[in-house]
């Protein structure tokens, strides 16, 4: 039997290098899916300077930092991410992300159907997203 193989002959995916998947582009603010499950992706994105304020109606979002310092901005607070933390945003509230190092390298999980700019629409509005 495929030590690959599972259940009903689904395979099990190779394990995804967070690290490689960063290589391949340098773009900003443009996330990448890298992964799915039950729902919910997985995204990679490079972060270098400020977003824009922005929520998201339906879908909680998951923002954790790889590497460098993100501020999560919300309108009564700020929260303040380093390497290895994470912080969930529920759906909702407003935030704003911001990059206080030159670049933040950051893992999304999110519901398939989130747009990356929630309720705004704007140039960095990403309708479809590239998979790696």
């Amino acid at each position: 039997m495929d030590p690959q193989a599972g259940r009903e002959g689904l395979t099990v995916p190779e394990p995804v290098n967070v690290a490689a998947k960063f290589a391949l582009f340098d773009d900003a603010w443009n996330p990448r899916i890298v992964a799915e499950l039950n729902g919910q992706q997985v995204k990679v994105a490079r972060l270098r300077g400020e977003f824009v304020w922005h929520h998201h109606e339906h879908e909680d979002e998951l923002f954790w930092v790889i590497r460098g310092t993100l501020r999560l901005r919300f309108r009564d607070r700020d929260v303040l991410l380093q390497e290895g933390e994470f912080q969930v945003v529920p759906r909702g509230v407003e935030h704003l992300p911001v990059a206080e190092t030159e670049e933040v390298w950051a893992v999304l999980f999110e519901p398939a159907s989130t747009l990356n700019t929630g309720d705004v629409r704007g140039e960095r509005t990403r309708e479809t997203l590239e998979r790696l």
